[in-house]
């Protein structure tokens, strides 16, 4: 009877705790309330200055084929699944080039009429804050853009309404990804109640039916954790430094919608390419290992790369300053703001042996 008592007692304690910890963090006055509702597609940011290109309809792929069976790199790790991380790939690689799992690599020409790249970029910039404001998983934002970038390639949509897309997405990607997602109202708090729970919960279902709840999607985050383990094999002294360095490069990629038309593997492995290049101007960003790895050779990177390199030298979307803002904490190594060359040298795009 006394056990039982106790246990009474200790459970309501805890509900109690529970209880208290909720109200704490619902009113906590630091969360950013941003309506979005009204976004302006600005051409003087650097999103939309690129040259007029014919985009085809499927993903960039490598033009090499000799590179059948990617081989991986095994690790120690056993999160890493070392028996199995060739088939994992493999796997991996095959769902990435799945039609339904990809967006439109023109949708904003083709389906939009009231949506720009600005406006996308903006959104993404904004939508990078709410994940460090409740400390989600960054596979979670990495998630959010793919549910937007392929909702948006089927469906018209006003700008005004853009922000809920955004946030909806958010709402079921953590769901996907979290353990304890924001519920629908924290997401309604943050856009300064500009949406019901209602909408939201509309845009929601829409968006699972437009995914075909098919949630699931490898993005460059995926393929960024194993390259990285290969990249850092010879560059033992800046493990940290390059691997955060790779997670902002691959941040910023996420803003400029000209990085739609690439495959998830592809800005992978260009983030890694230009990662190396800054942090050692002077020796080749690419080896061998990196190559048998990724299954691409430096040819392949070279477009992905120098848009991506244009975004770090903020000579592409210098007004989205969230992701940069970020990455100048020190518990990133201050990673943005670390110099990069100005011009990468035509030599490291050119098919020369690499070395191991």
């Amino acid at each position: 009877m006394a056990d039982q008592e106790n246990f009474v007692r200790v459970t309501r304690l805890a509900k109690k705790r529970a209880a208290e910890a909720m109200v704490q963090h619902l009113q906590q006055p630091n969360k950013k309330r941003v309506v979005l509702s009204e976004i302006q597609d600005l051409s003087n940011v650097g999103i939309n200055q690129i040259e007029n290109k014919v985009f085809v309809s499927e993903p960039l792929r490598p033009k090499c084929k000799q590179i059948t069976r990617r081989k991986v790199k095994s690790s120690d790790d056993p999160q890493m699944c070392s028996a199995y991380v060739s088939d994992i790939y493999d796997y991996l690689h095959q769902m990435e080039i799945q039609k339904q799992r990809r967006p439109l690599p023109d949708y904003l020409e083709k389906v939009q009429k009231d949506v720009g790249a600005n406006m996308r970029g903006v959104l993404v910039d904004w939508l990078v804050e709410v994940t460090d404001e409740y400390k989600l998983l960054s596979d979670t934002l990495y998630l959010t853009v793919s549910y937007i970038d392929r909702f948006l390639s089927v469906n018209v949509i006003p700008r005004k309404k853009l922000q809920l897309l955004g946030v909806s997405a958010m709402l079921i990607a953590a769901k996907y990804e979290e353990i304890s997602p924001p519920d629908v109202g924290e997401f309604c708090y943050i856009t300064d109640n500009t949406y019901s729970k209602k909408e939201m919960v509309k845009m929601e279902a829409d968006v699972l039916k437009c995914l075909k709840f098919e949630m699931g999607n490898p993005t460059t985050k995926t393929f960024l954790r194993q390259f990285t383990v290969v990249a850092q094999e010879d560059n033992k002294k800046n493990h940290l430094q390059l691997e955060f360095l790779g997670y902002y490069l691959a941040e910023l990629s996420l803003l400029d919608y000209n990085c739609v038309k690439f495959l998830p593997s592809l800005v992978a492995a260009a983030v890694i390419f230009l990662s190396r290049f800054t942090l050692q101007p002077k020796s080749h960003p690419w080896c061998l290992s990196l190559q048998r790895c990724s299954g691409y050779r430096p040819v392949d990177l070279k477009e992905c790369v120098l848009i991506i390199h244009d975004l770090q030298l903020s000579r592409r979307g210098s007004a989205l300053a969230a992701v940069r803002d970020k990455y100048k904490l020190h518990k990133f190594k201050c990673v943005s703001t670390l110099s990069s060359p100005l011009e990468i040298t035509d030599s490291f795009f050119e098919d020369t042996r690499l070395t191991t």
